[in-house]
């Protein structure tokens, strides 16, 4: 017996009133609507320049169907919806892309579809993201969008901050996935989501009469992310006694404040002159942590750089930190040059320090 059509709309109209406005992540909304004012102002008559990344599965069909409903009144409902068919999965990842356009066809929504072309059998998880992420980042740039919003979720906060525990990752790292985060060409991806866990947003979904797309590949411990989440995590709740995924929620806020603050710091000291040197004087006394990132600032304005490795980087580091004169090889492209209280890049194929 064939099975009747869900009614899209209702069952978004049915959503928002178990996940309202009000539960949703405030620094996102506040960025969006913010951003809203600020075009609407310039330009009564354009669209929202925003876009919902849109996979199918339970997070992103729940974000697409409250940013939907709550649309009349706020933000419209002229956006545009983007979903990356990886090809990893055959059949069911085009079946995902059909009930995409399905969702999108019901809510009156335009859909821009893409498909990984160098899609690889044994394809790891930072190679698909970044397939992912390219193919946002570019039809954002060709239909001039401002904001990217996506369907993290508190569990998604947990086991990113495990994850990259494992890395050694800074304050930095940890604060992510943050609810506002600025990206290059005065872009922003914007996670309302945060502020609730996995199991809150499926029960919502049910009751709502949703049916939404499943990954099988999350059924099996091909991926770090996967053993995290079905292994690591439910023992880690466990052993908390407590609400452990609102701490790591409220962990990554404090991270976050703490990061800001010194990247604030920084901005004010202002170590990085335009000649694309590195003033090591106004780093001197300077906490470790400031350094760093000073550092690391520099090294994102000379991709010729390349990749330091993690021990490369530290014996850099501890250069700048005492102003020690050095030449140091970085990548195959030329050196960091230490002379006169600057760190400088020079050119190999040039022979002459150069700044950028």
């Amino acid at each position: 017996m064939k099975r009747a059509a869900i009614d899209w709309p209702a069952v978004a109209a049915a959503l928002v009133k178990r996940i309202p406005h009000g539960a949703l992540h405030p620094g996102a909304m506040l960025t969006a609507l913010a951003d809203h004012e600020r075009e609407r102002h310039r330009h009564p008559r354009r669209r929202p320049r925003w876009a919902v990344a849109f996979s199918g599965g339970a997070d992103s069909l729940a974000l697409l169907l409250i940013f939907w409903a709550e649309g009349p009144g706020r933000w419209g409902r002229q956006f545009t919806v983007l979903h990356f068919n990886h090809r990893l999965r055959g059949r069911a990842a085009d079946a995902d892309e059909r009930f995409c356009a399905r969702v999108c066809a019901a809510l009156g929504l335009r859909l821009v579809t893409g498909r990984w072309r160098a899609a690889h059998r044994g394809a790891n998880e930072a190679e698909a993201r970044a397939a992912r992420l390219g193919f946002f980042h570019r039809e954002m740039r060709r239909r001039k969008l401002r904001l990217l919003w996506l369907g993290h979720q508190q569990d998604d906060i947990a086991e990113s901050m495990l994850m990259r525990l494992a890395r050694g990752s800074g304050a930095a790292g940890l604060a992510a996935p943050r609810p506002a985060q600025a990206m290059p060409g005065g872009r922003w991806h914007l996670r309302p989501l945060l502020t609730l866990k996995k199991a809150e947003i499926v029960a919502a979904l049910r009751a709502a009469g949703a049916t939404w797309r499943e990954d099988a590949t999350n059924a099996r411990d091909d991926f770090f992310r996967n053993r995290i989440r079905r292994r690591v995590l439910p023992a880690w709740r466990r052993a908390a006694g407590r609400d452990a995924l609102a701490g790591a929620a409220l962990a990554r806020e404090l991270l976050e404040e703490d990061d800001t603050a010194v990247e604030a710091w920084l901005d004010e000291l202002r170590p990085l002159r335009r000649d694309g040197s590195l003033d090591l004087a106004r780093l001197a006394g300077r906490p470790r942590a400031l350094v760093r990132r000073a550092l690391r600032r520099w090294l994102a304005g000379h991709p010729e750089a390349g990749e330091l490795s993690r021990q490369g980087f530290e014996d850099l580091l501890g250069a700048v930190t005492v102003g020690q004169p050095t030449r140091r090889s970085v990548g195959r492209h030329g050196f960091a040059v230490i002379r006169g209280g600057r760190l400088r890049f020079a050119d190999a194929s040039r022979r002459r320090v150069r700044a950028i």
